[in-house]
């Protein structure tokens, strides 16, 4: 996946992502958010996105922040 396109989806993903957790975060740290989870996500569902196409990417990257942000605020709570 091309960086640019990492970006875009991953700033989608995050912001898409905050908006399900109920979480408030400025920009910067939503599209960090989006693209940890992108990677994340990438890794987990690759087999998934050979087959599926980029829709099945944007899942994953969902998926992947939806991740990064539980465990985030896993951390946050000690």
């Amino acid at each position: 996946m091309p960086v640019i396109a990492l970006i875009i989806i991953g700033a989608a993903a995050g912001f898409l992502a905050t908006r399900l957790m109920r979480i408030e975060s400025d920009i910067p740290t939503t599209m960090l958010i989006g693209i940890v989870g992108a990677l994340v996500g990438g890794f987990l569902l690759r087999a998934l996105a050979t087959m599926m196409g980029w829709l099945s990417g944007f899942v994953g990257a969902v998926l992947g922040a939806l991740l990064v942000i539980w465990i985030w605020q896993a951390i946050r709570r000690r």
